[in-house]
């Protein structure tokens, strides 16, 4: 049955119900064949009226790429912070095992820094560069201090755990913290600009170089030479690139990110990574 004639039998019967009784005859039978029409009318059309018009879907279109425009560069800083972030934790955690493990077993341990060419990823051995920064961690066999040569010699050595590999960062040294050194009678800053002070010397970054680097593997076809250490003894003492002269406060590693080869020298987030020449203990600084 066909909605009109539907509604129009239904006011033919008359319309009795009482909240239509006192409307006029004609009145009611409007009102009736609306609501027919309504109950009868296709959903895809209902859901037609409502839909949005191309104008409109054209105007949201275009706000959603506005904001993503605005809000791009702040997606790149905060995942640039987020890889130094995560890259100076890593080498805290590296940090930490070298001096645990010279301590639990009584004998030297040395972390090495080497910065490859992540273009030139296939390279034996590696190319150094910027992009990705590999660390070993190598322990003394006897428990001497075997560091005498250049380089180690790999067979008074012993290989503690697999090379740990970061990418996006950069070893880099920065300037002097403005707070008094570890050790003084003032509480050391605990910002990167208010940090304690460590003289580039005792700096892992763009600084000079150990004079008793060791190899990667310790036997076998050379892929890297760490050229950048610091050496824990079996009391917790560390030293940056084994130097022989006496014992510094603190040494520092700092970090810059970088964007594959491409050191970025204007992003704000640097780090620097202290520990303490005794106990070895390990804190991070952030600008």
């Amino acid at each position: 049955m066909f909605p009109r004639e539907a509604s129009e039998r239904l006011c033919a019967g008359g319309c009795h119900s009482g909240s239509l009784r006192a409307l006029p005859s004609d009145h009611r039978c409007r009102s009736t064949l609306n609501s027919a029409r309504r109950a009868f009318t296709p959903l895809k059309q209902r859901k037609r009226n409502r839909a949005f018009t191309l104008l409109e879907l054209l105007i949201v279109i275009g706000i959603i790429a506005v904001l993503l425009v605005l809000i791009a560069p702040a997606f790149t800083s905060l995942k640039s912070a987020g890889d130094v972030t995560s890259a100076a934790y890593t080498i805290k955690g590296v940090l930490d095992t070298a001096c645990t493990y010279a301590k639990a077993n009584n004998t030297y341990t040395w972390v090495g820094f080497y910065e490859e060419d992540v273009s030139q990823q296939s390279t034996t051995p590696a190319t150094p560069g910027n992009g990705r920064l590999v660390m070993s961690i190598v322990a003394s066999k006897d428990g001497t201090n075997v560091a005498t040569t250049n380089p180690i010699d790999p067979t008074k050595l012993i290989q503690v755990g697999k090379l740990t590999k970061i990418g996006n960062v950069h070893l880099a040294t920065s300037a002097d913290g403005t707070n008094l050194p570890l050790g003084s009678n003032t509480y050391p800053g605990t910002t990167f600009d208010t940090r304690p002070t460590v003289t580039s010397t005792y700096c892992i970054g763009d600084a000079a170089n150990s004079s008793t680097p060791f190899v990667y593997p310790l036997a076998g076809a050379l892929q890297y030479t760490f050229m950048k250490a610091v050496q824990f003894s079996s009391s917790g003492e560390a030293r940056v690139n084994n130097l022989t002269n006496s014992l510094q406060p603190a040494g520092e590693i700092g970090l810059r990110p970088t964007h594959g080869a491409t050191v970025d020298m204007n992003n704000p987030n640097v780090l620097a990574i202290q520990f303490t020449g005794v106990g070895g203990d390990v804190a991070v600084y952030r600008k």
